[in-house]
């Protein structure tokens, strides 16, 4: 698979990375152990450099995972973990809210290397900005982890302009990860710009629209009880119906190119920026040999023309996410 660079960091992933966390978290009955492992090596026999997970999946469940899957390869791969939630690293408990104190960062940090079975963490992102935390003292804890060698790189999750110019003056951030689709392109008006401006990669979340832009989710679509896709607004019956004319504008430029929609939605993304990286998950090994090949499909500057002026004209319904996890964002 071609590579790319995140940003200014030099640090050099496959084009498209794996989202680990459906795996074992968030999309109904997780994985069992074994099919987990096997799906995690075959992307990586087909390509797959970037390894995205959190000690929150599970908790901690997926990061275990992970570093079983990884352990023989460890040196070939990059390996992205996530803090900042108010998990007890003993016993699991998730409490309500987060925490991203400089100890408790700490303590997530020894804690994932363990769960990892690594010595280093290649990318330590915040995974939600702590209003009671300031971000320059998040990024000094993360800074004085790199300069152990516990740490590679820092990155933030749905962070906003402000706090990541924040975090860059004290530590350079090498990545961002924010939700970002054809489904979802808020991170167009300030995250991108800021981001280039300051030469950070930027690794788009749910590239797929959580399966929206798969085509193969409609108003008729049942998801299992323990789905979060069940809770969130963009996903009500009647939000699909509304946001139809997205997947159909994606299947029109699908069967023009020979290609599935998941796989222009990827493309589209790819087409963007050099710098963006899109961490599609799957638990599937046909859905994931999909979305690799969407690295060889090539949006022409028509084709791209056609679905910008395609989205001018659409409104789509529906929140991204539940209302108490959108107060959760830094967005």
């Amino acid at each position: 698979m071609q590579k790319r660079i995140l940003g200014k960091s030099g640090l050099s992933v496959s084009a498209l990375g794996l989202g680990c966390m459906g795996l074992s978290y968030g999309y109904g009955q997780a994985v069992e152990g074994k099919a987990g492992i096997e799906l995690i090596r075959l992307a990586f026999d087909r390509g797959v450099t970037l390894f995205d997970t959190a000690e929150s999946y599970g908790p901690f469940v997926n990061e275990g995972l992970l570093g079983e899957a990884l352990a023989p390869i460890r040196e070939h791969v990059v390996i992205a973990t996530k803090f900042g939630f108010d998990i007890d690293q003993r016993t699991g408990e998730r409490r309500p809210g987060l925490n991203s104190r400089p100890e408790h960062i700490r303590r997530v940090a020894e804690a994932s290397l363990k769960r990892l079975r690594t010595d280093v963490i290649d990318i330590f992102y915040q995974h939600r900005v702590d209003p009671d935390v300031p971000i320059e003292e998040v990024a000094g804890a993360v800074q004085a982890l790199v300069a152990e060698g516990k740490v590679r790189h820092f990155g933030l999750s749905e962070a906003g302009a402000a706090t990541i110019r924040r975090a860059h003056a004290v530590h350079p951030v090498a990545a961002v990860q924010s939700e970002y689709s054809l489904f979802y392109r808020d991170a167009e008006a300030e995250t991108l710009p800021v981001l280039e401006e300051l030469g950070i990669g930027f690794v788009p979340f749910s590239p797929l629209g959580a399966g929206f832009l798969t085509g193969k989710i409609d108003e008729t679509t049942t998801f299992e009880p323990t789905d979060f896709r069940n809770a969130v607004p963009r996903f009500s019956v009647e939000a699909r119906k509304a946001n139809a004319a997205l997947v159909a504008l994606v299947k029109r430029v699908a069967e023009r190119k020979g290609a599935t929609p998941a796989q222009v939605a990827l493309a589209w993304l790819l087409a963007q920026k050099p710098w963006i990286v899109p961490i599609p998950g799957t638990t599937k090994p046909h859905r994931l040999e999909e979305n690799i090949a969407a690295a060889q499909v090539e949006l022409t500057a028509g084709d791209l023309r056609e679905i910008g002026e395609a989205l001018s004209t659409m409104t789509l319904t529906g929140e991204r996410l539940p209302a108490a996890a959108l107060k959760m964002t830094g967005l």
